[in-house]
């Protein structure tokens, strides 16, 4: 098995174990505006619809499950993305 494939199913199992200890406290960006009072400005229609809205996979009623699901969607959608990135970016260098 290639050495990455092997971190990749290590960052789906940290992803998979961890992502439902993670703060459910607003980041930093969100508790500004909360302690400021423009927190409702911001809030509205979103342009874009986020298929997993506040790191929850929908559809699945134990959060902790639906935390730990998003968490490795997220892992592999990231993985493909810089994985097709660097082989477009290879093949350009090669030619």
């Amino acid at each position: 098995m290639k050495k990455i494939y092997k971190v990749l199913l290590l960052a789906l199992i940290v992803a998979a174990i961890l992502s439902p200890f993670a703060s459910s406290s607003p980041d930093g960006l969100e508790r500004v505006a909360e302690d400021l009072g423009f927190l409702e400005k911001g809030e509205g229609e979103p342009i874009i619809a986020s298929p997993v809205p506040d790191y929850v996979f929908p559809g699945i009623e134990n959060e902790s499950i639906a935390t730990a699901i998003a968490g490795v969607m997220g892992t592999l959608t990231t993985f493909g993305v810089m994985y097709g990135l660097a082989k477009v970016t290879k093949r350009k260098s090669r030619a």
